[in-house]
């Protein structure tokens, strides 16, 4: 059991919102505490530029930062030079997307996605099929909206050359068979990139034990700050990508016609990084690391199965993912927008998303203009279960009457 009255203490929004219900950390996670004065103390005590300077402030800086890469390294069980930062998991997704499709693929070859991803896992493959005349093609999902090793084998062939696929369903909070799925599209000699955004805060992640060839996540939406993802490439891979984006930092030698770039994973990340969120961001993974997964995902599990339970006595409430393995709700009132409901929510301090959450596909595949999504994380108790099963029988209770009140 999880003491979230003593994790609650970490969380500073809380002292300025007592009455927060905050379940919207599947759109960005609350900060502790910690991560906030890790950021602070570089900016007061050493906040200079790194990789640059030959004095001790830039050596404070510039060790504080490494160290961060070690941690994420060892965090999820890679090689230190296999970890590059970039902006967010979308940035990461098409830098793979775009470096990797330049270099190793031609025309007719096969990538293949699925209806349950993020737009940052269609968008980039979308527009790479147009430019170099390949085949997208997707995963039939199953009655339930689930991405099966049985459907992956019908559309896998000898022609597929990438498989681009999440971890964890943001809408729906299914988790994908990465394991199989990657087993069977190296055997037919396929890369596959993991979409972890929504894993990385709830899954220990093991690369080596998933064998996949990318992988993508974001600091942010496990308790560090935004504006950080992490890309994880295997080294044989990577270091046979070419950059993306050119300039200070990631360069070795300059010349007036050719220059060389330096080694992994530094030939990777042009211009200054964000410094302060990488050295905090260290301490975010200590703090998850402390509490520990097992007790992360049995928490969660609680709160959402004790929320769904409820959900279902509610007439007019819509669940589309009662089978979920995360803490992701996706639901709407019936016959009202999910806007709309959201404003109720609003009016109770309840704060969760409306609308198609960046994935428009599995949306369109529930047949709905969008959902509402309550997610749950470490900071959530039953009371804020309770007080949004409140208000969500008193949304349907409004729009109920409101609809009366129309057909008189």
């Amino acid at each position: 059991m999880l003491d979230v009255n003593k994790i609650r203490k970490d969380f500073p929004i809380y002292d300025k919102h007592p009455n927060l219900v905050y379940l919207d950390s599947g759109a960005t996670s609350l900060k502790p505490k910690v991560v906030l004065d890790k950021m602070n103390e570089y900016y007061m005590e050493y906040g200079v530029n790194i990789h640059r300077g030959v004095y001790s402030l830039s050596y404070k800086a510039t060790n504080e930062y490494e160290n961060s890469r070690k941690k994420v390294a060892k965090f999820i069980n890679s090689m230190f030079e296999e970890v590059v930062f970039t902006k967010n998991t979308t940035e990461s997704l098409n830098y793979v997307a775009l470096a990797y499709s330049k270099k190793f693929l031609k025309t007719n070859d096969e990538i293949i996605i699925s209806e349950l991803e993020h737009h940052s896992s269609i968008l980039p493959w979308q527009h790479i099929a147009r430019e170099k005349n390949l085949k997208l093609k997707y995963i039939p999902l199953d009655e339930d909206g689930r991405v099966t090793i049985e459907n992956f084998n019908k559309v896998i062939s000898k022609d597929t050359k990438v498989v681009c696929l999440n971890y964890v369903s943001n809408v729906m909070g299914y988790i994908t068979p990465l394991k199989e799925i990657i087993k069977k599209a190296h055997e037919v000699g396929a890369i596959v990139i993991v979409d972890a955004a929504q894993a990385a805060p709830h899954i220990k992640i093991d690369v080596k034990a998933l064998d996949c060839d990318f992988l993508a996540f974001s600091a942010h939406k496990m308790l560090g700050p935004t504006g950080l993802g992490i890309l994880y490439g295997k080294k044989k891979i990577m270091k046979n990508l070419e950059p993306l984006f050119y300039g200070g930092d990631m360069i070795d030698e300059v010349e007036k016609y050719n220059s060389t770039y330096k080694e992994l994973p530094y030939g990777l990340e042009a211009g200054t990084p964000p410094i302060a969120e990488i050295i905090g961001f260290s301490k975010a993974i200590e703090y998850l690391e402390n509490i520990g997964f097992e007790n992360i995902s049995k928490h969660i599990s609680d709160l959402n199965h004790y929320a769904i339970n409820q959900m279902k006595e509610i007439a007019d409430v819509k669940i589309y993912n009662e089978t979920a393995d995360m803490g992701i709700i996706a639901f709407n009132v019936k016959g009202v927008h999910p806007h709309d409901v959201a404003t109720v929510f609003d009016q109770y301090g309840v704060n969760l998303r409306a609308g198609h959450h960046c994935a428009q596909l599995i949306i369109k595949w529930l047949q709905c203009v969008g959902t509402l999504r309550a997610t749950f994380y470490i900071y959530n108790n039953y009371k804020d279960v309770d007080i949004f099963i409140k208000a969500l029988k008193n949304a349907v209770s409004f729009f109920k009457k409101f609809e009366g009140d129309n057909d008189e």
